[in-house]
């Protein structure tokens, strides 16, 4: 998958002039290929996308979501609890006057990856379950995933980090679903609170 390509074919669509979309790749690839990124990095954006182009027959704003799929962790700091919302915020504010999107679904839907909630816009949902198709995953590859996250976490020591990602996990486990929408229920749910309960236990 080549995500530049990906990128400089939407971004036209959209609005954005060619300089500008060269630009803006540039940018976009500096924030996600930071050193402090071990997880939330180009890598995260590929899975994403891969499950987008699966889906992309079931949203109704393939556009607006692709968008927030790139911008949805481009403002992020281990230390802070705004991200979501800054990389909302910068999303709209580098979008073209003349842009077709609809300006609050993006925003809403980047807003929405913080805490996953369920969304009455189904294609909010999708993009949740594009986000957390993680935890689901075999566990060898979960465990790297976590080792990845407490990397990101490092300034924090052992006794703050443990008990704040165990209350995290412990909070996917309580909702009635970890998933949004039933594709994904159906084909993760299970696997997904598997590894949960498995790492909160390594935390113990």
């Amino acid at each position: 998958m080549n995500l530049k390509e990906i990128y400089s074919e939407l971004l036209p669509n959209i609005g954005f002039s060619a300089n500008e979309v060269q630009q803006n790749w540039l940018d976009l690839e500096k924030a996600y290929s930071k050193k402090s990124r071990h997880y939330h990095n180009l890598t995260h954006l590929k899975e994403m996308i891969a499950s987008f182009e699966t889906y992309r027959d079931k949203l109704q704003n393939p556009d607006e979501i692709l968008f927030s799929i790139f911008y949805h962790d481009f403002v992020y700091s281990a230390s802070k609890k705004d991200n979501e919302l800054k990389s909302a915020e910068y999303a709209l504010a580098i979008l073209p006057e003349n842009s077709n999107l609809n300006k609050q679904l993006v925003f809403d839907a980047i807003c929405a990856t913080h805490q996953h909630p369920q969304n009455e816009i189904e294609d909010i949902n999708w993009l949740i379950d594009f986000d957390l198709k993680i935890l689901a995953k075999d566990w060898d590859d979960y465990k790297i995933y976590f080792e990845q996250i407490r990397k990101e976490y490092r300034i924090y020591p052992d006794f703050l980090y443990k008990p704040g990602r165990a209350k995290a996990l412990k909070h996917f486990l309580e909702n009635e679903f970890i998933f949004q929408t039933d594709e994904f229920r159906n084909l993760y749910e299970e696997k997904a609170r598997i590894n949960i309960e498995k790492e909160i236990s390594l935390l113990m």
